[in-house]
């Protein structure tokens, strides 16, 4: 179904926000690739909303890691405590989703405001703060999360594994959390393992980017990890995967299929008609890490991916049963699947 289709299904009329919802179904169409293509799977009114939650956390991220931009790091934080803090101001004060960004659009053409948007773009904030209003999600979460992205901006290293969770926890495990209400779980079991997954999500990723983390001056395997194995931040940038650094990925690996493991029976604690989208998600993410096994560990100077024949292969016979499961259960069943008001 189209964007529009999805907003219609959604009941979402006002221009506004449709214009909103629109530009994050872009943002996560462009970026997305495995969370885009679980995301279809889901019944076609909540998909407006999880693009809307997507579309939060990479504008954040851009603000965060622009490389095309000029910006110092101190400018960046600045754009994100400003753009981040008239979001949660909006939240707190109780300003209308459709309005959040009006001072935005009453600007100047061409001129930018403190966050560097320019007057005429359209901003993911209407449709993050209707979505959190219509799923009365925990703001607080939204707090965490940006103050995970501002770590960015000043913490290049962790020390051990139990710092780089506290970093995680913002920047991961909360994402897992914003998403359970949307996924309707059958009950509050459901949120130990969402924070699970989107921590085993993450580490997937940093995984699979060290080499593309480590040119914007940030290592997200903890230092105790790479002590044990020989490893030094200077023999990553060196970009020879050399037997330390294979056993140091290695280990690393085993730890996220940890935490795959540790996700993975939260899947059955979702709504029916959610089970699917986040299988997908998870098969596709935790083969990321077959791809870097595949790849002998080689990812100081590439990044590994899975191809999408392999990601049609997953999600062709995952719609199939998504739709079987959204006639089987349309009106809702031990749990509403409209949308709500």
């Amino acid at each position: 179904m189209s964007g529009v289709g999805e907003l219609d299904a959604a009941g979402i009329t006002d221009p506004r926000l449709r214009a909103s919802y629109a530009q994050a179904r872009a943002l996560n169409a462009a970026h997305g690739r495995t969370y885009y293509l679980a995301t279809l799977l889901l019944p076609q009114w909540k998909r407006a909303h999880v693009h809307a939650l997507y579309g939060f956390a990479r504008h954040a991220d851009d603000i965060v890691d622009d490389l095309d931009s000029m910006l110092t790091g101190d400018e960046r934080a600045a754009r994100l405590r400003a753009w981040g803090g008239r979001f949660l101001t909006a939240l707190r004060d109780g300003v209308p989703a459709h309005a959040v960004d009006a001072q935005i659009a009453g600007r100047g053409a061409g001129q930018s405001g403190p966050a560097g948007e320019v007057a005429g773009e359209v901003s993911v904030l209407p449709a993050v703060v209707d979505t959190i209003r219509r799923f009365a999600l925990d703001p607080g979460h939204f707090a965490v999360f940006l103050s995970s992205m501002a770590m960015d901006l000043t913490v290049t290293e962790y020390a051990t594994w139990e710092d780089l969770l506290v970093y995680m926890h913002g920047s991961a495990a909360v994402i897992g959390l914003q998403m359970v209400p949307l996924l309707e779980p059958v009950d509050h079991s459901a949120l130990p393992y969402a924070r699970d997954l989107g921590l085993a999500f993450q580490h997937a990723n940093f995984i699979r980017d060290v080499g593309e983390d480590l040119r914007r001056g940030r290592v997200y395997l903890p230092q105790t990890s790479l002590t044990l194995f020989g490893v030094t931040r200077e023999h990553l940038a060196a970009g020879v995967v050399d037997g330390p650094v294979r056993r140091l990925l290695a280990f690393e690996v085993s730890r996220a299929r940890e935490l795959f493991r540790a996700a993975q029976p939260g899947i059955r604690l979702l709504h029916p008609t959610s089970r699917d989208c986040v299988q997908t998600a998870f098969v596709l993410y935790r083969e990321i890490l077959d791809e870097v096994e595949r790849a002998d560990y080689r990812v100081l100077e590439r990044r590994v991916a899975v191809g999408l024949p392999r990601r049609l292969a997953v999600a062709g016979p995952a719609l199939v049963r998504a739709a079987r499961a959204r006639r089987r259960h349309h009106g809702g069943a031990q749990i509403s699947s409209r949308p709500p008001r």
